[in-house]
């Protein structure tokens, strides 16, 4: 097994963009890239942190390749807005990559910069790639939350 971590604005819908996919063997949403240890839902979303709200992927690569995971990720959000996804701003909504390893950072940074030239996006992405940090697993109530409710930030 092998696990990625990605920030791409509300957690809640990033997290369905992997959670069925076959390979993924789960998911779980939380806070990286910050300066508090535990910090809660509250302090987060306050801005004071400096986390990301993301989502964390336990997957089987010789099902799922991490280039299919990046390539979910891409589509899940606009890597365009800087510090935002819709309606949600702040640096907790920014886009990054949280690479676990140096051929993590490779591909991803191969993939951002084949994005970036594609055309596909009028403004340059500015999705961070960074080294993975602690990840604070959030609250029960953030885990699966569109199963459990349905609706919700999304993209």
């Amino acid at each position: 097994m092998d696990t990625a971590t990605f920030a791409a604005g509300c957690f809640w819908g990033v997290e369905e963009a992997f959670y069925d996919e076959p390979g993924v063997i789960s998911t779980r949403v939380g806070y990286t890239g910050g300066t508090t240890d535990a910090p809660t839902y509250q302090q987060v979303c306050n801005g004071t942190t400096g986390h990301a709200e993301a989502v964390e992927v336990v997957f089987d690569p010789s099902v799922i390749s991490y280039e299919q995971l990046l390539k979910i990720f891409w589509q899940a959000h606009d890597p365009t807005q800087l510090n935002r996804q819709g309606p949600d701003v702040g640096s907790q909504y920014r886009s990054a990559v949280f690479f676990h390893s140096e051929q993590q950072c490779q591909l991803a940074e191969v993939s951002r910069d084949a994005l970036d030239h594609s055309g596909r996006y009028q403004r340059s992405v500015v999705t961070e790639i960074v080294p993975a940090a602690t990840f604070w697993q959030a609250e029960e109530y953030h885990q699966k939350y569109h199963r459990k409710n349905g609706g919700g930030c999304g993209f």
